[in-house]
């Protein structure tokens, strides 16, 4: 049986932003293709702050949106989509205490930028599963660690630091949780890797280099051993299940595509938010691409991020459709259907 529950607040924190075309020379020499990619500003997290900082103060201003006391949480739900800031350590149990949210459950999610997305189903499966629970906080953070990730060459986003949070409440009828679907193929699993730093190959001291991941077409190179009929393949991949995941989450929720009001990606660039509103039917502005070329990607808090703004806004009224959607290495494609 499943949970009905919703959308009681929401919170957010972003780093200091900062203009992307100013900014962008210190971090790529290929100023042409960042500029291409249509971002204005991006967040940068001032030095020392951590991500479960982030997600502690994002989450502190969704439950004083919602009214709600740390102490009444019954279940936090932490996605992350960078590492955090220490191994053997649990970020989630970390920031549960830092709210001060003392009784509830913590649960990690590491599914990259999928994570905000994919935790409604998390909270739904708890909920339907321990009737005690009433109210669960979902966090997405992201907080670029830079001496791995350049915010700018090793992917084909613009990447921000900031968190976002949702309190849940059972039987909430605002932004009503419809359902979640989840798409997985574990034959790209290898494709975002690190290969050094990890138990197979760990950092030692004195290493002669500084290891950092791979720019996206090095990866693409390295993972297809060279054969470009096999990355177009994987280019077709990625885009043909994005419109997969939706038609299966909008199926099981008794609607179509074309009933959204507002499909809400991941902060992709321009060209990709262009594409995914053409695979699937819906014109541009019923996405959040202004919003994501304004913020940059802030890596599994996007979406929270972005339907908080868009309800601030008053651009959704009561009853309308919202899909939320993402990739991430993994590979998973998720979409999260909610009733405002």
């Amino acid at each position: 049986m499943s949970a009905v529950f919703g959308i009681l607040g929401l919170g957010h924190v972003l780093g200091d932003r900062a203009d992307v075309a100013e900014a962008a020379p210190r971090y790529t020499d290929d100023l042409e293709r960042v500029a291409s990619w249509g971002y204005r500003g991006f967040h940068r997290a001032p030095d020392g702050v951590g991500l479960t900082d982030l997600a502690v103060d994002a989450g502190r201003r969704a439950l004083a949106a919602a009214g709600v006391d740390a102490a009444d949480v019954d279940l936090v739900v932490l996605a992350v989509s960078d590492l955090v800031e220490y191994l053997y350590w649990d970020p989630a149990a970390a920031t549960q205490a830092g709210l001060g949210a003392h009784r509830a459950e913590a649960v990690l999610l590491s599914q990259a930028c999928g994570g905000g997305v994919a935790g409604f189903d998390a909270v739904a499966g708890r909920f339907a599963t321990h009737a005690e629970y009433r109210t669960a906080l979902l966090v997405g953070a992201n907080r670029v660690c830079e001496p791995y990730w350049n915010r700018m060459e090793i992917n084909t986003s613009v990447f921000s630091d900031g968190a976002a949070a949702a309190v849940l409440r059972r039987d909430h009828g605002r932004c009503r949780w419809l359902t979640t679907h989840v798409l997985t193929d574990g034959r790209y699993a290898d494709f975002m890797r690190m290969d050094r730093g990890g138990a197979a190959h760990p950092f030692t001291a004195g290493d002669p280099d500084q290891p950092r991941v791979r720019s996206p077409f090095e990866r693409l190179e390295v993972f297809f051993d060279g054969d470009v009929r096999r990355m177009f393949s994987f280019v077709a991949t990625l885009r043909a299940r994005q419109r997969e995941v939706v038609e299966a989450a909008c199926t099981r929720a008794g609607i179509e595509i074309a009933d959204l009001a507002r499909v809400v990606h991941l902060h992709d660039n321009l060209k990709q938010l262009t594409e995914l509103a053409k695979d699937l039917d819906v014109p541009l502005e019923r996405t959040n691409v202004e919003l994501a070329l304004e913020h940059g990607h802030v890596g599994c808090a996007d979406q929270l991020l972005s339907l908080e703004q868009h309800l601030a806004a008053g651009e959704l009224s009561d009853g309308d459709l919202v899909a939320l959607t993402s990739t991430s290495s993994g590979t998973h494609w998720v979409c999260t259907v909610l009733r405002v």
